[in-house]
């Protein structure tokens, strides 16, 4: 089978534990491109992280960025969009704000949150010296929700206590119009309903032409299920999740031992 695209997730994935990609894996992922394969980043960070990372490697390809809320193409157009309903963000917040669960949720480029946490912002900021992810700070929701042109494509609410927050995850469940997923063992995502990188991926790849069979994803948590679903070689990290490495028809070495460049020189390159 000859792949034509590669859908990568970043963080556990392609990042380290320094949230930098390997020059190994640059080398390889350089020569997947000049084959002409797509190589484009599916992750759940704000699209102005996923854009920089992708500058970094001079991909110049789609991305999907948002848990599949939102895909650039080639030149950072958006081409496709499905925000949370505006209706909600009220709602969300003071579901999270009434458990004292930390939140933030964003648009593009910004966080959004009525506390500023630098543990959370230097995880974004780290390892790509190209981007500083700004975060806008508020005391007063009703402020937010008045922009102009607010699209709020991602809720992320971190806490140690897991028993908080998958009552939390019920409660949003509850709600109607939202997904729900996770990518680490302490955090819980709230996109749109029915958005998820599975159907990002399939809107790309029929933009694209191209069959989910020719499609490689490679991912790690509970987030990326459904790109691995979608794509005809669904890949899991060695470091993943025990259920996403059940569901997946390959293990690869973990995300420190460039288990995504590994991938690629077996089922693209050789």
């Amino acid at each position: 089978m000859k792949y034509k695209l590669v859908a990568i997730d970043m963080d556990g994935t392609l990042l380290n534990s320094n949230n930098q990609v390997s020059e190994r894996t640059k080398v390889i992922i350089e020569k997947a491109k000049n084959k002409g394969t797509h190589i484009v980043l599916s992750t759940g960070r704000v699209l102005k992280s996923a854009l920089s990372y992708s500058r970094s490697l001079n991909l110049k390809n789609p991305i999907v960025a948002c848990n599949g809320a939102i895909i650039v193409d080639e030149n950072a157009n958006i081409i496709y969009k499905k925000p949370i309903d505006n209706s909600l963000v009220k709602e969300i917040v003071n579901l999270a704000m009434k458990k004292n669960i930390y939140y933030h949720f964003y648009d593009e480029s910004r966080f959004y949150s009525h506390v500023k946490v630098d543990e959370v912002l230097q995880f974004y900021n780290e390892g790509n010296g190209n981007t500083i992810i700004d975060i806008k700070v508020f005391q007063d929701i009703e402020e937010i929700i008045k922009l102009k042109d607010l699209n709020v494509y991602k809720f992320l609410f971190i806490d140690d206590n897991r028993a908080k927050l998958q009552d939390l995850r019920m409660d949003l469940d509850k709600l109607g119009n939202i997904g729900t997923s996770s990518s680490w063992a302490n955090n819980i995502e709230a996109m749109g309903l029915n958005v998820s990188k599975g159907e990002a991926l399939r809107e790309l790849c029929n933009r694209l032409k191209i069959m989910p069979e020719e499609v490689i994803a490679i991912g790690d948590s509970e987030n990326d299920l459904s790109m691995l679903t979608f794509a005809g070689l669904g890949v899991a990290m060695g470091n993943g999740d025990k259920f996403i490495k059940k569901e997946a028809d390959y293990i690869t070495d973990s995300n420190d031992e460039d288990g995504v460049a590994k991938v690629i020189e077996k089922f693209v390159l050789e």
